[in-house]
């Protein structure tokens, strides 16, 4: 083709797409998104923003009892309308015209609808075929459901049902002990409902072992009935509305609402990635380019390398630059951590549970830094003892860990539990990123008494430089 309607197309106008977008039109590229539902997309109002907004009242509850003097001042119960409307005010109450107005002002054309791949450079959309030099897939992911008998006819929740929620059901079970699964436990208990929560394994069993150990505690102690190591056998809902789910041990519960969060998968379907000889799994470079093409990058969870909003965006910064390089025929950066790739995939994820505890990690668990062979050396503090972390809340619990890759002296993952302990994080990455070594670090002072501390009492547990 000689011409074409747009330089770039990015299917999905969810936040990744959206970077997609921004990032190539700032170096002069012709963009268009399509989008079938609202623009923003599942972070914006099913996800995110409104699970936040969702937890942070019961949070606030929590921190003025856990300090003398402002827990007396505390006399009254958590509004359930209140906070449902505060939740709905984070979604413009589910309308994208704040959204498709910022598109409009960064010059970026969106079109309406379901797109699919017709052919290489080409999208259809209902009737119509766009062309584009590039094509860019930004339609992140899916719930995955499990196959309990009884369950789909049950019309459970998915955490989309859950962050939308117009009521607080008295009674919820959640299925599935991972990061939805534990934040919307701790957000429906604050709200008043009777929490079960079952999973087959520990919470969060993907992180440091003691995570799980400090989420179950909090959960029990604010009344959640969490049950490890259990299998839904079947799930049935009765004509009052009440659903009964039967465990393989035979014990039955029953709540009026279920919400199932098993996991998620990248968002593949009806995509037309069989009309250029594709499957649903994409496989992408650095610089999001899908292997095998010259012209479709897959970006954020639909790739499943990091499937994590912020993660998705910084692919996405890195990928729309590098579309506008390869579209203008200027050198492509491509050599690790420069400007037109992603890096940090590998070494630096960042993650954050906004549970309460917090959960924040970064880089690599204890595990999985032996399991990829690195000469390793852990250290952990009880983040409780800290000074700072004292202040801050009364019997403040909590712990720390460093994984230190011993060939390099330098730190390789992070991982915090405690109140508020999301703000260490950024300089845990910073670390990371930076291959700061340990005798550098011991010059980064922290301030006295904050809880960044624990970075102090991490290095004297590790020990002075020789």
């Amino acid at each position: 083709m000689t011409s074409y309607d747009h330089d770039l197309i990015v299917i999905g106008g969810g936040a990744v797409g959206e970077n997609v977008a921004d990032y190539a039109t700032k170096r002069g590229v012709r963009v268009a998104i399509v989008e079938s539902e609202l623009v923003g997309g599942e972070c914006s109002y099913w996800a995110c923003m409104p699970s936040k907004a969702l937890l942070r009242s019961g949070h606030a509850i929590r921190a003025a009892h856990r300090v003398a003097g402002a827990r007396e001042a505390v006399t009254g119960q958590l509004d359930p309308a209140a906070v449902l409307a505060r939740r709905t005010a984070f979604t413009d109450g589910w309308k994208d015209d704040g959204q498709v107005a910022w598109l409009d002002s960064a010059g970026i054309d969106l079109i309406r609808g379901h797109g699919r791949l017709a052919g290489p450079g080409l999208v259809q959309v209902g009737e119509h075929v766009h062309s584009a030099r590039a094509v860019a897939l930004a339609t992140g992911s899916v719930p995955v459901v499990a196959d309990v008998p009884g369950l789909a006819a049950a019309r459970p929740w998915g955490t989309r049902e859950a962050a939308a929620a117009g009521y607080v059901p008295s009674r919820l079970i959640v299925i599935g002990g991972g990061v939805a699964g534990t934040e919307m436990a701790f957000a429906f208990s604050s709200l008043g409902s009777h929490v079960t929560v079952l999973s087959r394994t520990a919470l969060l069993n993907g992180e440091e072992p003691f995570v799980g150990e400090h989420l179950a505690a909090a959960l029990a102690d604010e009344g959640v009935d969490v049950r490890l190591g259990v299998t839904p056998a079947r799930v049935e809902r009765a004509t009052d509305g009440i659903v009964t789910v039967v465990l393989d041990d035979g014990a039955e519960i029953h709540a009026e609402e279920l919400l199932v969060a098993t996991g998620r998968r990248p968002n593949t379907d009806d995509l037309g990635l069989e009309t250029i000889g594709l499957g649903p799994e994409l496989v992408v470079d650095d610089t999001m380019l899908v292997n095998g093409t010259d012209w479709l990058y897959a970006v954020g969870d639909v790739n499943g390398r990091a499937t994590l909003t912020h993660q998705g965006k910084y692919q996405a910064r890195a990928a729309g630059e590098a579309i506008a390089a390869r579209l203008r025929s200027t050198p492509v950066l491509d050599e690790p951590w420069g400007q037109h790739v992603a890096t940090a995939d590998h070494a630096a994820v960042p993650r954050v549970v906004f549970s309460d505890p917090e959960v924040a990690g970064v880089g690599l668990t204890e595990a999985r830094a032996r399991e990829a062979g690195l000469a390793v050396r852990a250290v952990e503090y009880d983040l409780g003892s800290v000074a700072g972390a004292k202040l801050h809340a009364d019997g403040y619990t909590g712990r720390a860990k460093l994984v230190v890759d011993e060939d390099r002296r330098v730190i390789v993952g992070a991982t915090f539990v405690g109140q508020d302990v999301a703000e260490l994080l950024h300089s845990a990455t910073v670390a990371i990123v930076g291959e700061v070594t340990l005798d550098r670090l011991w010059h980064a002072v922290p301030s006295y008494p904050t809880v960044s501390e624990i970075w102090l009492r991490l290095l004297e547990t590790y020990g002075r430089p020789a």
